[in-house]
């Protein structure tokens, strides 16, 4: 996850609920092609150095954590926040002039959000996000008067115990938190989508799904189509779960067809299956290797893991990190203060001013981490030379999608290169990693795609808040094979909102992209790089030449239509699930004999 700069992807309703807008109505005289240019001049540059300020402030906020870094941080933040809405509706003029092609997208870009004329819908927008936000932070269960637990408590019941009760009882306790806040959402709801149609969208979902350099309907075919394409894969991963869950907790909680009780995929909205790896690992063929080990015991510092990822994409051929990124970023929790732990890269300015924050420990994860977190860092380093409204992803899933690529390449081979491994394992331990692997990459991909999907009906009224749950079921049971371990709550139930994303209104298809397009760009680096194997054994490391192909890409940010950035990358303009069903192709194979052989033992029991 990454503080990525806010324009564009974050010019969204939470960005422009505090701009100060006077009219709507364009003037009658039509503007020129002069007037368009100035504007758009002006606006950038204003833009570029408000957006510097508050980056400025936003670090110190999460770096210095006090009542007084936050009321700084809001006050910068409310003066870009002012001045971009202000740009959207002043673009709003210049529509119809004949632009030059990159004008008229930093024009269409300007307006992709939603913005409110009147000061009291801006204010009660802004509460109401602020309400929900807090809600759902302060929200716990309470088994009893004097024991209340916070989500994170009951997230680790759910990643750790086989008791099926516990389970459900910190699932079910969760749940019945968001209800409070139901009418809120609904609220919300409804003055989002005025202010999506007070720049000229028929809800707040299109003007999402406008963001795509599509129609929006085109991009809703365009996911389906994804998913259709990596559903096989997933049914099969389904399937063995299922056994396997099946054979832990008895054929009266887990049935042999039919939706599965949500509470027993070890997370809280059954978005990822990592936790359930020791119950559904392959009985031979993992490795003992394990890099957390390697790491601990070299006493590898929070630099040298952040050199380990400098040294992957230097191997590309790409620059070495300027000095101020070592002199300015965090990479340990400091011992005097409380900061925000959470790892996330910054684009301080427009020249070279990048930053992480993290609190970075000698494990596998954060070795994954770190090389993510990089992937943005280079992507802005890529992009800053374009213009201030070209300075972002080429939609909200590529940033993502970029780190990820990097990270398909941390194989046995690259840690053998650069002296974490002395052995690169057997070819059987490829099925254990994939099974793992698979459990996030693979798990996520339905849940991805299903929470915007239900999003899209209720902006759109499809869904009334009578429906929230009937149709959030609904959708689970469609596409992940789920159902709510007891019955819905009725008419006052709000499961949906016991997801942050939902009760913080921040879009996730860009998950659901980001999840394929690192697959599909893996394989293009994979193929410049004249790789022939198994594309799970692949690892781009040293080689200039798909470097090269990756720096062309980034250094394009937002100036063309995302098809084009993904065509500079891999030759084709849609993205293809194919390379994802390619990568785990061994597992899938694997999979299916698995599921054949403990279905013939289902029949003989």
């Amino acid at each position: 996850m990454s503080v990525t700069p806010k324009i564009i992807s974050t010019l969204l309703a939470s960005a422009l609920a505090a701009a100060s807008v006077t009219a709507l109505a364009a003037p009658a005289a039509k503007p020129s092609v002069a007037e368009a240019e100035r504007f758009l001049a002006d606006t950038e540059a204003k833009l570029n150095k408000l957006n510097n300020e508050q980056s400025r402030a936003a670090w110190v906020g999460s770096n210095f954590i006090t009542d007084d870094t936050e009321a700084i941080a809001s006050w910068f933040a409310e003066r870009y926040l002012t001045a971009s809405g202000e740009a959207a509706i002043g673009a709003r003029r210049f529509n119809g002039v004949k632009l030059s092609p990159e004008s008229a997208r930093k024009m269409m870009l300007l307006q992709q959000t939603l913005v409110f004329a009147d000061p009291k819908e801006r204010e009660q927008y802004a509460q109401l996000q602020a309400v929900m936000n807090g809600a759902y932070g302060k929200a716990k269960y309470c088994p009893t008067k004097d024991n209340c637990l916070a989500l994170g408590e009951m997230e680790k019941v759910l990643a750790t115990s086989r008791d099926e009760a516990k389970l459900k009882e910190m699932w079910l306790g969760w749940h019945a938190q968001s209800p409070s806040y139901k009418q809120k959402y609904v609220d919300y709801v409804a003055l989002s989508n005025k202010g999506a149609r007070q720049m000229g969208f028929a809800d707040t979902g299109v003007m999402w799904r406008s963001q795509y350099d599509m129609p929006p309907e085109a991009f809703a075919a365009e996911m389906e189509r994804l998913w259709q394409q990596v559903k096989p894969l997933y049914d099969s991963l389904l399937t063995y779960t299922r056994y396997k869950l099946r054979a832990t907790y008895g054929p009266d909680v887990v049935p042999l067809d039919g939706p599965i009780p949500a509470h027993l995929f070890g997370n809280m909205w059954g978005q990822t299956w990592t936790n359930l790896y020791p119950i559904l690992k392959p009985a031979t063929g993992a490795s003992s290797y394990d890099l957390t080990k390697v790491l601990e015991e070299r006493k590898t510092s929070a630099k040298q893991m952040t050199q380990y990822a400098e040294g992957f994409y230097t191997s590309l051929g790409m620059q070495k990190l300027p000095a101020t990124f070592w002199e300015r970023s965090l990479l340990t929790k400091p011992r005097d203060r409380e900061v925000v732990c959470h790892a996330s890269a910054w684009p301080i300015n427009e020249k070279d001013d990048v930053r992480i924050k993290m609190c970075i420990t000698p494990t596998a994860e954060d070795f994954t981490v770190i090389h993510h977190e990089l992937g943005h860092v280079y992507y802005f380093l890529a992009y800053n030379q374009q213009p201030f409204l070209f300075r972002n992803g080429a939609n909200d899933g590529f940033h993502e999608a970029i780190g990820d690529t990097v990270a398909l390449s941390i194989t046995p081979g690259y840690l053998k290169k650069i002296g974490l491994m002395d052995q690169e394992p057997d070819v059987t331990a490829d099925i254990p990693q994939l099974l793992e692997r698979a459990l996030s990459k693979v798990a996520i991909l339905p849940f991805a795609y299903s929470v915007d999907k239900w999003r899209w009906d209720v902006y759109a009224g499809k869904t009334k808040p009578a429906d929230y749950d009937a149709s959030w079921w609904q959708l689970r049971e469609q596409y992940m094979g789920m159902k709510r371990p007891a019955p819905v709550n009725g008419i006052a139930g709000f499961d949906a909102g016991a997801k942050y994303h939902v009760a913080a209104d921040v879009p996730y298809a860009r998950y659901f992209l980001a999840d394929m397009l690192q697959f599909q760009f893996h394989r293009a680096l994979c193929r410049e790089a004249g790789y022939t194997g198994p594309l799970n054994r692949c690892s781009v490391y040293g080689n200039a030449k798909a470097g090269a192909k990756l720096q062309q890409m980034l250094a394009m940010g937002a100036s063309k239509p995302w098809p084009e950035a993904l065509k500079a990358i891999s030759g084709e303009d849609k993205i293809d699930g194919n390379a994802l069903l390619e990568y785990f192709a061994p597992l899938k194979t694997w999979l299916d004999q698995q599921n054949a052989a403990l279905a013939a033992a289902e029949k003989k029991s």
